[in-house]
């Protein structure tokens, strides 16, 4: 996912020094407020977060309270989010100074009255110290998280050890609801190293399971099999395309698959239900998690009935408009969340602020704007309008009773900036890979994609896909254009389906629908010199 960045300063004259992004000059910041009222609302806020980690310490109630929750719990979350916010208007320097520029209403208990953050205007523009609590970061415990840099320049986030271990004890007990074993095996494939994801899921996911923390790298983790056998049920960790590597290897090198069961959970990126099908060829599950460095790693994660539901949505466009509206023809990913850890709201361009309520976070996430698009509802509407619509609802719901949590929903489109316009309508890189991905045959030939808009020597503009092939696939001129073909059709059927505009173009032009697809062999062109170890990139300006 790729995020835009800018400076923008927070003092009227800033000291301009030659440093990172990331390195900005601090604010010099007021001593910390130690009225009344902050003592009262950290306070408030302890008591909320040592009943949330009392929870998540045991997960049989952890599990209980998601299975039955309650609607009121997500009006508490508000309050306790918007409490959230005037604790750190009082003891975080960065965001009072913030707070006073904006001339914010200062009611408390309203939400909507403190002002939103994002990278640009806020964590870019006051050094680490200021957006912390009292204005400084204590040495022992703290975790320095970077983010993968698909925006151009990694960031650096500070965490708390007892915020790491509120967020590992979430992820180990959504590990537990969705792949419940007592002989689990995590092969851990995230980037090891400075990255946010790699390293926390590792430490999360020991709580549940054996753990070896390998990398991306598809040979130790089939030799790893190989060694520890088939007694053990392995959970795969990692970004959707390289799980698919891993199913390509196994096929490619004969990996006899079939005496071990496979489970997988990815995160980092959208995974779209052409890629999970083809993922559960060789995997019992694919689950997908949703979180970001600047917020947290496990905001939020699909379930079964999430995956039935987003399933569902592919191919009921009533039950699509009384859920998402009938304006929208994306496909969202569907998760479900817990609004007292992290309180989700939309904003008037459909983008999700999110609030981390915990008092143990040492650099509060304020209303903070990732630049995702998406929507919430409660679960109760959720199933409202699925059993208004959908034959057998009952029969469905009971089909996802091992994990049906009660939990808010989680409806997400992803980056606004991450597509193209091309006549009128909105093509997104997940829009594509349903479309490559949605033949096998020629899904195994796949290494990877990029999205570009071109121009030709008559000036005119066009989508291009560029699709790079795995390292073994080699195309004598035929295959090559049979693919192309193929894989072009397959891409300007989907869209056309989900996407009114497009087809509406392309019914009145049909020239509109020549996608132009470049098959590029691995490692070559747009795709040289890609280190392994961060996010796929799948759009790029010509």
């Amino acid at each position: 996912m790729t995020h835009h960045l800018s400076m923008l300063a927070p003092t009227a004259d800033p000291v301009r020094l030659p440093r990172p992004l990331d390195s900005l000059p601090a604010v010099v910041p007021e001593p910390p407020r130690r009225g009344g009222r902050a003592r009262s609302l950290r306070a408030l806020l302890r008591i909320v977060t040592a009943a949330e980690v009392t929870i998540e310490r045991h997960y049989k109630f952890w599990r209980w309270l998601a299975m039955h929750y309650p609607p009121a719990l997500d009006r508490l979350g508000r309050i306790v989010a918007a409490l959230t916010c005037a604790l750190a208007a009082h003891e975080v320097p960065a965001y009072r100074d913030f707070v006073a520029r904006q001339r914010s209403s200062r009611n408390r208990l309203r939400l909507d009255a403190w002002p939103p953050t994002d990278k640009a205007s806020y964590a870019a523009a006051y050094d680490f110290a200021a957006r912390c609590r009292d204005g400084r970061i204590c040495s022992a415990g703290v975790n320095v998280d970077e983010s993968s840099g698909s925006s151009g320049a990694p960031f650096n986030w500070v965490r708390s050890l007892a915020e790491l271990t509120q967020t590992h004890a979430n992820m180990a007990n959504f590990a537990r609801l969705i792949f419940p074993s007592e002989r689990l095996f995590v092969l851990n494939a995230f980037s090891m190293g400075a990255w946010a994801t790699g390293i926390n899921v590792s430490r999360a996911l020991e709580r549940v399971g054996i753990v070896k923390s390998i990398g991306p790298d598809c040979a130790a983790i089939l030799e790893t099999m190989r060694r520890f056998g088939p007694g053990h049920d392995y959970l795969i960790t990692a970004y959707p395309p390289f799980l698919k590597k891993v199913c390509d290897v196994m096929d490619e090198t004969g990996f006899d698959w079939q005496r071990f069961r496979l489970n997988a959970l990815v995160g980092g990126e959208p995974l779209t239900e052409a890629l999970r099908s083809y993922l559960e060829r060789r995997f019992d599950k694919v689950r997908s998690g949703y979180g970001a460095s600047d917020v947290q790693i496990g905001i939020a994660g699909e379930t079964t009935f999430a995956v039935w539901l987003r399933r569902r949505l592919l191919i009921d466009s009533q039950l699509r408009y009384a859920l998402i509206g009938d304006g929208e023809d994306r496909i969202p990913m569907v998760f479900q969340y817990n609004p007292l850890d992290n309180y989700i709201e939309v904003n008037d361009e459909g983008e999700l602020l999110i609030t981390a309520t915990s008092a143990n976070i040492l650099s509060p996430k304020l209303r903070y704007n990732l630049g995702d698009e998406g929507a919430v509802l409660p679960f109760a509407k959720v199933v409202s309008a699925v059993r208004a619509h959908v034959a057998d609802a009952d029969m469905h719901l009971a089909n996802c009773r091992d994990d049906l949590i009660r939990l808010p929903v989680l409806f997400l489109f992803g980056r606004r900036d991450s597509t193209i316009s091309y006549m009128g309508a909105n093509i997104y890189p997940q829009d594509v890979e349903y479309g490559l991905y949605s033949d096998a045959g020629w899904a195994s030939d796949i290494a990877g994609f990029c999205l570009a808009l071109e121009e030709d020597c008559a000036l005119d503009t066009f989508p291009a896909v560029h699709v790079e092939l795995r390292p073994s696939t080699v195309l004598d001129d035929d295959r090559r254009a049979r693919m192309a073909v193929a894989l072009r059709r397959a891409i300007v059927s989907h869209i056309a389906a989900i996407n009114r505009d497009f087809a509406q173009s392309v019914a009145e032009d049909p020239a509109i629908a020549d996608i132009r697809i470049h098959l590029t062999s691995h490692g070559q062109g747009l795709f040289a010199d890609r280190a392994p170890s961060i996010k796929n990139r799948y759009f790029v300006r010509s």
